[in-house]
């Protein structure tokens, strides 16, 4: 073995010799203080501590999102698919391992991709809470200036910011809404896996939507290999299109790079929910024009030869009348516009019109008024249609209150006016279903569903808005319903019939799935409300359908105590 030379410096003890014997010149007492400190602050003294806590003052992570972040860094080493269920603070653990890689040197440039609607929260959020100098993006020249960027992944693929984005190398990459990315075969996951990153965090509260690739694409996008190529992740692992076998291996695999809290762990504590069903009956003249609309929808059912797409469109016009006279009009005339000269819709619409002129009272809109004065405080309003939205807010302003609108048609920059007026000034924001993604709203808990949709997940996303971590005070839902009418009846199933409200956020995704029902349970509601020939027999067909959930959810809940692990299926 060769000898290794080892020198000691010994310069110093000659000068420190003199300052004591000549009791100085000392450094200030001051400053050796402030180096003490910055010592200690960087300290390390255990390896699996977080770092990043000690710079953040203004933030108390909950302990699932500080467990999230430390097996982010020390297990998976960076590259990760975060999926905790909506409300647990997915945003909260990317931003806490973003700010320990940072702290520690270990990340400078980084990539945030996120949808447009999102790209103002997410920078505030970084801002605000981790001290992380965030910037949206806006021009080109971006790109290259900022270190940490901020972006919707729609800009970013697009030249020429695609030619700037893959250019660089970035030390981390960070996707919301990542199930967006589910297919391998579109430009957005084509982009993603090209761009050069060393470390990478997926969020995404379903990872799983429709089928098994789908998880396979993910993991494949974060870590490629890992669940080995396509052939064999089949036939390893597939059973069918959402049924998985070999389960205990798989959640193996699974827990190696995606970590999914539940609200249902324990532990994670939220405040109350208080759900009310506000019944209304129609004035006379609106009744006149339900029951007009009802007969001209089961006229032109059967004229169609009962056609899935005709017969949906049919029953949103019954849905709408239910909303507000603005919403069935905007429809009856665009039907009227599309109809041959001579088809029988042109008479039925024409009949329609005198019914819809005579409607003078608005009875939702004044049981809306009537809460609002009663609450006293923030409001959010829920309506599915454009027309109902403005007819609100004109209404609303006659009675002396203020409000603002949110939907999807809007740009980024009018959306976050929006939202920033509704929380400095105006009492009430009327949004329609681009108001249940991904914003949160928790300065407000005061919910009123003024149209109910009929997907129950959408419902869910519309309460998880202002319900979820963070939230200090009992939030409070009123769903209006016209009585008699189909939204009564929808209504009943999804609060009766299957206590929708009382389920834990996914608990219903995964019993509409084994029931096939997620993504048809429109089509399976339009069905039995036009084909049954009475009113008992809709109402005996709509409760069957709750009885079959709640015994499914029934069977779920008692049978997943007798499992093993190994027996659990893979679900989401």
């Amino acid at each position: 073995m060769t000898d290794i030379p080892v020198h000691f410096e010994r310069n110093w003890v000659e000068e420190l010799n003199q300052r004591i014997t000549q009791d100085g010149p000392w450094d200030k007492w001051e400053l050796f203080q402030l180096a003490m400190e910055a010592e200690e602050t960087m300290a390390v003294r255990e390896f699996d501590q977080l770092l990043c806590l000690k710079h953040l003052p203004d933030l108390t992570p909950f302990d699932h999102q500080i467990e999230t972040a430390k097996k982010v860094l020390f297990d998976m080493h960076g590259r990760a698919i975060l999926a905790d269920e909506v409300g647990l603070g997915k945003t909260i653990e990317a931003g806490l391992v973003l700010k320990e890689y940072m702290v520690r040197g270990l990340a400078k440039k980084i990539l945030i991709l996120v949808p447009s609607s999102l790209v103002v929260q997410w920078c505030r959020e970084l801002n605000q809470k981790f001290g992380i100098p965030a910037m949206a993006q806006k021009k080109e020249y971006m790109w290259k200036q900022y270190d940490v960027l901020v972006a919707s992944i729609d800009t970013a693929k697009r030249d020429p910011h695609r030619k700037h984005v893959l250019e660089q190398d970035y030390d981390m990459l960070i996707i919301d809404e990542a199930h967006k990315l589910k297919n391998k075969k579109t430009k957005n996951y084509q982009f993603v896996k090209e761009i050069k990153k060393k470390y990478a965090l997926l969020l995404t509260a379903t990872p799983i939507q429709n089928s098994l690739d789908e998880l396979y694409n993910l993991i494949t996008l974060l870590k490629p290999g890992h669940l080995g190529k396509t052939a064999d992740f089949q036939k390893n692992y597939v059973e069918g299109k959402r049924q998985s076998k070999n389960n205990a291996l798989l959640r193996r695999e699974l827990e190696k790079v995606m970590i999914r809290n539940r609200r249902s762990d324990g532990g994670i504590e939220f405040t109350r929910r208080h759900v009310q069903t506000v019944p209304l009956t129609l004035s006379p003249e609106e009744r006149e024009l339900y029951e007009g609309v009802s007969r001209f929808v089961r006229e032109e059912y059967q004229r169609s030869g009962k056609r899935g797409q005709n017969a949906f469109a049919l029953i949103t016009l019954q849905r709408e009348v239910c909303s507000s006279r603005d919403a069935a009009f905007v429809t009856l005339a665009n039907m009227y516009n599309r109809a041959a000269p001579d088809s029988p819709v042109r008479d039925g619409v024409r009949n329609l019109i005198p019914l819809i002129k005579n409607v003078k009272t608005h009875s939702k809109a004044e049981k809306t008024v009537e809460l609002i004065q009663e609450i006293q405080d923030k409001v959010i309003i829920f309506t599915e249609y454009r027309a109902t939205q403005e007819f609100l807010q004109q209404y609303l302003a006659e009675k002396g209150i203020t409000s603002v609108l949110y939907r999807g048609g809007f740009k980024r920059s009018k959306k976050d006016w929006m939202l920033e007026l509704f929380e400095s000034r105006a009492q009430v924001l009327i949004a329609t279903e681009a108001g249940g993604e991904g914003i949160n709203l928790q300065f407000c808990n005061q919910i009123i569903n003024y149209d109910m949709p009929w997907n129950p997940m959408r419902v869910e996303q519309r309460i998880g808005r202002v319900h979820r971590l963070g939230q200090t005070r009992d939030v409070y839902i009123y769903n209006l319903s016209t009585t008699d009418t189909i939204e009564q009846h929808i209504l009943n199933l999804l609060y009766e019939k299957i206590r929708l409200f009382e389920m834990v956020i996914g608990e219903l995704d995964t019993i509409l799935e084994r029931l096939n029902l997620k993504h048809n349970m429109e089509e399976s509601l339009v069905e039995i409300l036009l084909e049954s020939d009475s009113q008992r027999e809709m109402e005996i067909k709509l409760d069957n359908m709750g009885q079959v959930i709640r015994s499914l959810r029934e069977e779920m809940t008692s049978g997943s105590a007798d499992r093993t692990d190994s027996q659990n299926p893979i679900t989401w």
